[in-house]
């Protein structure tokens, strides 16, 4: 590797250790943590409830069809 490649990466690494030694970037990194968790469960939970709502949808708009004679919203012959 060059050093301008070195460069960015050791300025990268000094500033996250000067974070975590300073009490007020680990409060910062703590409260990122937690973001980022809290994202993960929500994204966990819509994808679950996302499928719920297509199967629920998906039985309301078959039982509709049968109810009025259609098949895939196609009127019946």
């Amino acid at each position: 590797m060059n050093d301008t490649n070195q460069t960015p990466r050791r300025g990268i690494f000094s500033f996250v250790r000067s974070l975590i030694r300073d009490s007020e970037g680990a409060t910062a990194i703590e409260y990122g943590l937690i973001a980022a968790l809290i994202a993960v469960a929500a994204i966990t939970a819509m994808s679950g409830l996302g499928d719920q709502l297509k199967t629920t949808f998906n039985t309301t708009a078959s039982a509709m069809s049968s109810a009025n004679g259609t098949t895939s919203g196609t009127p019946a012959a």
